[in-house]
C-alpha cells in the first residue's frame, strides 16, 4: 500500500490511467458521448420535421402496416415486450446495479425517470401528432387508446436510455442483448397500434441522448473498469506454486 498500487482511480507509477481527468480515456469518452448526442439530436429533429404536420406519410404508413399486421399469435410476446418500457423498469435495474456496486450506473438509471418525463413533454409540445387510431384509420388496435398525442414513444425513450447505459458497463454480448430488447419494445408498440414508426425512432433518439448526457455527467463507463479491477487478483500476494501445500514449514 506504500506506493499506492491497486488503489481505484490512481495511475501506476510512471504513467497515466485511462479515464482519469485529462487522460486519453477521458477525451475519447467525451468525444464518443458528444457524437452520440449530436447524432441522436439529428435523428430526433428529422423525425420531428417529418411528423410535424400531424400526418403519416406513405412510407411510414407502409412500415406501420408491415409491423402492425404481423400474425395475431405474436400478441402475448409483444405485450410482454412492451412492459420493458414502463417507468418502473429503470428503477428496478438501478436496485440490481446497487447490489452489483455499480454506483454511477445506479444513479444514472434513477435520473432516467425525470429526464424521460420532462423531455417527453417537450417533444409533445413540439409535435402534436395523434395515435394511429386517428392518423391511420385502418390500424389494428390491440388494447391501446384510439386518441392522444403519439410523438414520441415514452416506452422507447426508457428502453433505449437503459440500453445506452448498460452497454457502457456490460460485456459486449449483453450490451447487444439490451439493444435487441429495446428494439423489440419499439416493435411491440407499433404492433399493438400504440405508436407510428417515427414515434418510436424519435423516442429511441431521445433515450440515447439521455444516456450520452448521463455518461458525460457521471462517467458511467467507469463502472466497467471497476468491474475489471474488482475481478483482478490483489497485488502483493502470490499464492503457493502448484502442488505445494500451505502447511506450516
Amino acid at each position: 500500500m506504500g506506493d499506492g498500487e491497486g488503489l481505484p482511480g490512481r495511475p501506476a507509477a510512471g504513467g497515466k490511467s485511462a479515464g482519469t481527468a485529462g487522460g486519453p480515456g477521458a477525451v475519447s469518452r467525451i468525444q464518443r458521448d458528444l457524437i452520440v448526442l449530436a447524432a441522436s439530436l439529428a435523428v430526433f429533429a428529422g423525425c420531428a420535421v417529418v411528423a410535424s404536420d400531424g400526418r403519416v406519410g406513405p412510407a411510414e404508413r407502409a412500415v406501420f402496416h408491415a409491423v402492425n399486421g404481423l400474425p395475431g399469435w405474436l400478441y402475448r410476446p409483444m405485450l410482454a415486450a412492451q412492459y420493458l418500457g414502463v417507468l418502473a423498469v429503470p428503477l428496478v435495474i438501478a436496485v440490481f446495479a446497487l447490489v452489483w456496486r455499480r454506483w454511477r450506473l445506479a444513479a444514472a438509471l434513477v435520473l432516467v425517470v425525470p429526464l424521460k418525463l420532462g423531455l417527453e413533454q417537450v417533444a409533445k409540445l413540439l409535435v402534436q401528432r395523434q395515435r394511429p387510431g386517428t392518423t391511420v384509420p385502418d390500424a389494428i388496435l390491440r388494447g391501446v387508446p384510439h386518441h392522444g398525442l403519439s410523438f414520441t414513444s415514452g416506452h422507447a425513450i426508457i428502453t433505449f436510455a437503459i440500453a445506452g447505459l448498460l452497454v457502457l458497463v456490460l460485456p459486449r454480448r449483453w450490451g447487444v442483448v439490451a439493444f435487441v430488447l429495446a428494439t423489440c419494445n419499439g416493435l411491440a408498440r407499433v404492433f399493438l397500434g400504440a405508436h407510428n414508426p417515427l414515434d418510436v425512432v424519435g423516442g429511441a433518439a431521445i433515450g440515447l441522448a439521455i444516456a450520452a448526457v448521463l455518461d458525460l455527467m457521471l462517467d458511467v463507463a467507469r463502472d466497467r473498469g471497476a468491474a475489471r479491477q474488482g475481478s483482478a487478483p490483489r497485488r502483493g500476494w502470490i499464492g503457493p506454486p502448484v502442488g505445494v501445500s500451505r502447511g506450516k514449514s
